[in-house]
């Protein structure tokens, strides 16, 4: 744990309230004034729970890492394309880059570089994590789409194991609207060849924020992802 790090306790329901409220309020005018609190009660939990994680998936063995600087995402929004400019986002998120075999350029997160990685949203009424890998380099797409049809029985043990699926359901994500070129339109994994994205996740209950064991229930989630990310990361 860093020396300005204190432990994580879980985020308070007033977080959950200040990111309500910014919505209601999405202007520097409202935010400026309200910039400690929003960094008492959401930047440094987020970078504490980071801390935590980091620990936990090095106790369970899971390459994964979470840095309290690198990991959470900045509140700020990126407004110079968009319609929007709402100057800031209304959630909270953090990735953990895969930290197995990175290669020359080192670990990269979330859908970076072709390799997978975790994921951790909170937003009023809406708290999640997530996997895989998120708009996947053209290679690596090729590189699973051939490993679907040359190897199917293979895939579908790891995607298909009960503690995986009863954990985060079906590899999901955007997908093609038809079976791309080079494979029969009636292939048996017709639905798997159409994915862009490879990608898998849990909604998580509100009340797993408000404490402490928010730091067991990622890490116990994605201890079970391993096997299935690890797979993504060697393709």
């Amino acid at each position: 744990m860093t020396a300005d790090t204190t432990p994580f306790t879980g985020f308070r329901p007033e977080a959950i309230q200040f990111l309500v409220d910014l919505a209601d309020n999405n202007d520097r005018a409202w935010f400026t004034p309200r910039k400690g609190e929003y960094e008492r009660l959401l930047k440094e939990p987020l970078a504490a729970l980071c801390v935590a994680l980091d620990g936990a998936f090095q106790a369970r063995g899971i390459p994964l890492e979470g840095d309290p600087t690198r990991s959470p995402f900045r509140i700020y929004r990126d407004v110079r394309f968009s319609k929007d400019k709402s100057p800031y986002k209304t959630n909270v998120a953090a990735s953990f880059p895969w930290a197995e075999g990175g290669g020359e350029d080192g670990p990269h997160g979330f859908g970076e570089s072709g390799n997978p990685g975790g994921y951790f949203h909170m937003s009023p009424g809406e708290v999640y994590i997530g996997g895989g890998m998120w708009h996947p380099s053209t290679a690596k797409l090729g590189a699973f789409r051939a490993a679907v049809a040359d190897d199917p029985t293979g895939v579908r043990a790891l995607i298909d194991e009960p503690r995986f699926v009863a954990t985060f359901g079906e590899i999901s994500g955007d997908k093609l609207k038809r079976v791309p070129p080079g494979f029969a339109p009636d292939h048996p994994e017709a639905e798997l060849l159409k994915q862009k994205d490879l990608t898998f996740g849990r909604r998580l209950a509100d009340d797993d924020v408000m404490g402490p064991h928010l730091v067991d229930v990622i890490a116990d989630s994605f201890a079970v992802a391993v096997p299935v990310m690890r797979w993504l990361a060697a393709l």
